[in-house]
């Protein structure tokens, strides 16, 4: 005891010693904080760690979804152009009953075959001209199309042909 009254005759001495007990207390506390900080950071790193998992996961389960979708989607597309160039039954009924009667006509009528494969050359060159886009174009520019603009040298061929053949309406007769 005689030595910490020793120690109380320097107050210098006095201050050391509670300092230092001081940062002894305050270092081991900084410790245990340190600990317990270094254990909160394992924690959520785990959490972390278990979150991206998860996520992942989810991301790549969406992914697959996403790709089935753009799959379906495709082959809905696809079907829609297959189904939108099926014919109708009415359209393959109207081309059987246009097919009989040009039958019918080609035995009936002996100058019928020639001037029918003439119109029909003439009716497939304006279908690919209108495919490709010529006939539109003139069509916009001239109100009309190139065709009934050919130059013949016969007065027969001057006269405006009707090129379409128009049926009549059997409720009309």
């Amino acid at each position: 005891m005689e030595e910490l009254a020793s120690i109380s005759d320097y107050p210098f001495l006095f201050g050391l010693v509670i300092g230092l007990v001081l940062a002894v207390v305050f270092w081991f506390r900084s410790v245990i904080k340190a600990r317990v900080l270094s254990a909160e950071i394992k924690k959520l790193r785990d959490h972390l760690h278990t979150k991206f998992e998860i996520e992942s996961a989810d991301n790549e389960r969406r992914k697959e979804q996403l790709d089935q979708v753009k799959q379906e989607r495709d082959n809905l597309r696809n079907m829609i152009q297959v189904l939108n160039q099926k014919p109708t039954k009415q359209e393959v009924r109207q081309t059987q009953v246009y097919q009989k009667a040009i039958e019918t006509m080609f035995e009936k009528s002996p100058g019928f075959a020639p001037a029918w494969q003439i119109t029909l050359k003439e009716a497939e060159e304006e279908m690919r001209n209108a495919e490709k886009g010529i006939m539109p174009f003139f069509k916009r520019m001239t109100g009309s199309s190139p065709a009934s603009y050919s130059v013949s040298s016969s007065s027969e061929e001057k006269k405006p042909r009707n090129r379409h053949l128009e049926l009549e309406d059997p409720a009309n007769l």
